[in-house]
């Protein structure tokens, strides 16, 4: 099972490097005839406007759109997340992306870069020792609909990671860390 990983823009490299530690063969896609050869997609952190137009630069919202319809798994961190939602509140009207997952997300929800922090948290599904997760201008997920599964709060009950079928978002960076538990719970999915 090779895992794509967009890498118009972002930390994707961090992903590659976290997946090539478990063993799991990527392919960068950076183009529609590399996201053919893919089974699965990581979408990672960035700057959401930046990779949204690049998708539509390079003509791979289309293509990325019937994929993900057709069943293929897809996860997206951080930017990655904000361009799966259906919603996008405080961002660009014209901001393009794949409008996908029944969820608002909330760009930088916690203020600036100087606002970026770390917490551990229980996430559903992982096992009871929490995952520290790491925040970096990061969104939060809203008015989930109801075949969205949250996965996990904060203390303050914004949700931070959420599952609707083969899409899986996270507001945090878990490529940051050591810990390879959510890349692992994506390649079970």
């Amino acid at each position: 099972m090779t895992v794509g990983i967009l890498a118009l823009q972002g930390d994707f490299r961090e992903h590659e490097e976290m997946l090539r530690r478990i063993g799991a063969p990527t392919l960068q896609v950076r183009l529609p005839k590399h996201l053919e050869q893919v089974e699965r997609l990581i979408i990672p952190g960035g700057e959401s406007t930046t990779i949204g137009k690049l998708l539509a630069m390079y003509g791979l919202i289309e293509p990325l759109r019937a994929r993900i319809r057709d069943g293929m798994p897809v996860w997206g961190t951080c930017a990655g997340a904000i361009l799966l939602a259906q919603r996008i509140a405080d961002g660009r009207a014209d901001q393009p992306s794949l409008r996908l997952m029944d969820v608002t997300a909330r760009r930088n929800a916690f203020g600036s870069q100087l606002e970026s922090f770390e917490v551990d948290l229980p996430v559903l599904g992982l096992g009871d020792e929490p995952l520290r997760m790491v925040f970096i201008r990061a969104p939060v997920l809203e008015d989930l609909g109801r075949d969205v599964t949250p996965l996990a709060h904060l203390d303050d009950g914004r949700v931070v990671a959420a599952r609707q079928g083969t899409m899986l978002a996270t507001c945090f960076h878990p490529e940051l860390t050591p810990d390879e538990r959510m890349h692992r719970y994506f390649l079970a999915m």
